[in-house]
């Protein structure tokens, strides 16, 4: 298998473009002569001719128009490449802070994009609530962070619009139960705003957990001693989204935000676009998403 030499095909693309050898060699600073034995180097590489020389001019030929679009790719892909793997602003670590229940699907791919794009950067995640990730980024102690917020704060952008859905155990009845059995974390964002409107629906509720761990409340909505309002995606292992016939009131939704430091930093920037494709992809965007507080 014969392998093309890049210096070559850079000579060829320059030719293509300027239209001749001499201004080729301008492009390029080389000498007309070190550009002719390039493309001869090439057309004896791939044993065909390249260039229509009967003329006045020089004009590809069919073989050298078909090469010419390989050719194009193969330096952009390289000069990607090089740029990535040398730019000393994509050098260093980024700091994410997520909450738990928006890691999964949403994370994985984002993480493995950001690497495949920036491969000289570390990007280290920080799992907590929003209130507390808040702070940290309040503080400068994290470079970007994701929320689930009813609106955005100060440099705020909305991702996307994701329902909240009731669950409970699988095949259980916790949710047919009076008072309503519920659990929350005492630091859920979630909580207040599902407990109104159990309030408003008027039914009693009872919390049947005080933690601050959401492993806890997971385990007891396995177990079909709660239920719980939360995103679909992050529902947890053994439990079902509750089929309540209206019996209970729609618990709402929330909105994915973004916070970014400093959207000057190239790196951080790039960590931006990534994130806002995946989550976009995932919901819906209301007429504030893209939009800054």
């Amino acid at each position: 298998m014969r392998t093309l030499d890049l210096t070559t095909l850079r000579s060829f693309v320059a030719v293509a473009d300027s239209g001749g050898v001499t201004r080729a060699a301008g492009v390029l600073h080389l000498t007309q002569s070190a550009v002719s034995m390039q493309l001869k180097r090439l057309e004896e590489a791939l044993d065909i001719d390249l260039l229509d020389r009967t003329g006045r001019g020089i004009a590809l030929t069919g073989a050298g128009e078909q090469l010419l679009a390989y050719a194009r790719r193969m330096l952009e892909l390289n000069d990607q490449v090089v740029t990535k793997m040398t730019a000393q602003e994509f050098e260093g670590e980024l700091l994410l802070g997520v909450p738990h229940d928006i890691i999964y699907p949403y994370l994985p791919p984002v993480l493995r994009r950001f690497s495949e794009d920036l491969p000289r950067m570390r990007i280290r995640l920080v799992s907590a609530p929003t209130r507390r990730l808040r702070e940290m980024f309040g503080r400068g102690e994290v470079d970007a962070i994701l929320t689930t917020e009813d609106q955005p704060g100060p440099g705020g952008e909305v991702l996307v619009r994701l329902p909240l859905v009731w669950v409970g155990a699988e095949g259980g009845g916790a949710w047919r139960q009076e008072p309503l059995p519920v659990a929350f974390c005492s630091n859920c964002f979630f909580r207040a705003g599902v407990l109104n409107r159990l309030n408003k629906a008027d039914i009693t509720w009872d919390m049947t957990i005080e933690s601050d761990v959401d492993n806890a409340v997971e385990a007891v909505v396995s177990a079909d001693l709660a239920v719980s309002a939360m995103l679909e995606a992050a529902r947890p292992p053994l439990t079902e989204v509750i089929d309540h016939k209206n019996a209970l009131p729609d618990p709402g939704e929330t909105r994915i935000i973004m916070y970014l430091q400093n959207t000057d930093q190239p790196a951080l920037a790039a960590l931006g676009n990534i994130l806002r494709a995946a989550y976009r992809a995932s919901g819906n965007i209301d007429g504030d998403a893209a939009r800054s507080a």
